[in-house]
């Protein structure tokens, strides 16, 4: 099983698709070191995320409690402090960190209100590379407005020795948004292509899988169904700031339990978890996201093996582009088919830095997500 912990809302970038920095929580009742004590070992990927995880002054102590308890530990980070997750790389090289990168510096910069993010978090993730860092990278937002980049960050994150994770935009409580949508989908969704054939022609196993995974999200983006069904809170879980437990981060109607007040165990088997497990099988989003697709592709068999699906067609879109040839995306992909959506103008916060006022009467779900209804599809 997978686990993402949210540890804080809190965040020092203004993005233009996610909103968690409006909704910053109180360091006060965010998630404790004692609480994360609770979790079992026994994790596949354990992922340490916000709002900006570099926030919490406690990150090294949340790593040395949860790198235990998992085969892989990973820090999701804007980047904007690498000299925060310092320490952490020379007591533990193999932790995974990935900096979002949305493209160029000036597409970076704007989409996520960062003046100078993209210069900082270039020259941070080579300082952790020389660091000892083994496993670190880059991780892009796929839009309208940087898509065209796609592929040109896929091989400047590989010229740097780096890797690079892509997901595409999404509504979702740990966003407070759901008016994320593409302007022109086709477009967007043509031009992801691009990096399914780069990272089929890359010398790395992992990128190869990585290609089906951009293929999932050449589905999401046209508004398609999912590649492969969901399996959130069987094979992968959120914890919130406040200590809850969600099957996923994107439904506020999915709660599990509350990892404060109860034992891991207990909340796996509570009458909670029962009721949210049968609202997932009968969901319909896509939320094709890193952490659900990743989980949907491992075989139930080996954990560490694919499903048959994704390998068969991995092998054989491998083996085409080895020979020179080219995938045929239309004979996997309804280009034809594109849901249509609204058009909601996304605004850049590079320039305009709105004042964030923290709200502490926040005391049940309701009233910390507020905006109820999320779609993917």
């Amino acid at each position: 099983m997978d686990l993402t912990v949210i540890s804080t809302f809190r965040c020092n970038s203004r993005c233009q698709m996610c909103y968690i920095w409006k909704n910053p929580t109180d360091p006060r009742q965010e998630v404790s070191i004692e609480t994360l004590a609770k979790l079992p070992g026994g994790f596949d990927n354990l992922n340490v995320s916000g709002g900006e995880p570099t926030l919490r002054r406690d990150l090294a102590e949340i790593i040395d409690v949860v790198y235990p308890k998992a085969r892989i530990t990973e820090i999701s980070s804007n980047g904007l402090h690498p000299e925060k997750i310092l320490p952490i790389i020379k007591k533990y090289p193999n932790v995974k960190v990935r900096f979002s990168l949305e493209g160029d510096e000036i597409t970076s910069d704007r989409i996520r209100g960062e003046e100078g993010g993209f210069q900082t978090k270039v020259a941070g993730l080579r300082m952790l590379q020389e660091a000892g860092g083994t496993d670190l990278g880059f991780a892009f937002v796929i839009q309208d407005e940087n898509v065209d980049q796609l592929t040109r960050t896929y091989e400047f994150a590989k010229r740097q020795g780096f890797e690079l994770a892509t997901s595409t935009l999404h509504n979702a409580w740990q966003f407070y948004k759901n008016d994320n949508y593409f302007y022109d989908r086709l477009k967007v969704a043509r031009d992801v292509e691009g990096i399914v054939t780069e990272m089929l022609k890359s010398g790395k196993v992992k990128n190869w899988f990585r290609a089906y995974l951009n293929l999932g999200l050449i589905e999401k983006i046209l508004g398609h169904d999912r590649l492969i069904p969901c399996t959130a809170g069987r094979d992968f879980a959120f914890i919130d700031p406040w200590s809850d437990v969600w099957a996923c981060n994107v439904r506020s109607d999915l709660p599990m339990g509350n990892l404060a007040k109860q034992s891991w165990e207990e909340i796996i088997g509570s009458k909670s978890t029962c009721d949210t497990l049968g609202k997932v099988d009968a969901c319909k989003q896509n939320c094709w996201m890193v952490t659900t697709a990743r989980t949907a592709m491992r075989s139930t068999i080996i954990p560490q093996a694919p499903k048959i699906g994704p390998m068969m067609w991995v092998l054989k879109n491998k083996l085409k582009v080895s020979m020179g040839g080219k995938i045929n995306f239309d004979d996997y992909i309804d280009y034809s088919s594109v849901k249509p959506t609204p058009r909601v103008e996304r605004i850049s916060f590079l320039d305009n830095r709105p004042k964030v006022k923290l709200d502490k009467e926040r005391h049940t779900p309701d009233e910390r997500y507020p905006l109820k209804e999320f779609e993917n599809t």
